[in-house]
């Protein structure tokens, strides 16, 4: 069953789940298309904890001049990379994709489960990953891979020119 399209894709941000094959997904940050003001990311991290502040470093990187966009993304995209490491079990999958105004971004893993939200009890240690998600993304979604084996959560921010 199709995943209901977003608001975002109607408005020109393109959404493609990162469980597809192309591009393909390297070890490394990859810049896969690059025109003036517009690019596309794609890295696959290996399910460590550490790959938290790597996709962190590689938001900064690619989105030092969109300001507070680029601090948002990267604590969002650090949420979803720690999620995906923690109940996704394998490698994770990150697609970050900008263009003038906003940014559009996707976390997969070959998890079983989906994510939920947790009930944002100020006392605990975790459940507030989604919360963070919903309060800063302008839209937000999770789509399940082809097989029905995986999934990616996708988000967008900012506001197509």
């Amino acid at each position: 069953m199709p995943h209901p399209q977003p608001t975002a894709v109607l408005q020109g941000v393109e959404h493609l789940p990162a469980r597809t094959a192309a591009p393909p997904y390297p070890s490394g940050p990859t810049l896969v298309s690059a025109l003036p003001g517009d690019f596309t990311v794609v890295s696959m991290l290996p399910g460590e904890v550490t790959s938290a502040a790597k996709a962190r470093r590689i938001v900064r990187d690619h989105l030092r001049v969109c300001g507070d966009l680029a601090d948002d993304c990267a604590l969002i995209v650090s949420e979803l990379v720690t999620n995906a490491v923690l109940h996704g079990g394998g490698a994770v999958r990150m697609r970050l994709t900008a263009r003038e105004g906003w940014v559009y971004a996707e976390v997969g893993d070959d998890g079983a489960g989906l994510p939920r939200r947790g009930a944002g009890d100020l006392d605990a240690t975790d459940g507030r990953g989604l919360l963070i998600v919903a309060g800063l993304a302008r839209e937000w979604g999770v789509v399940r891979g082809p097989d029905l084996r995986g999934k990616t959560v996708w988000f967008v921010l900012g506001e197509p020119g």
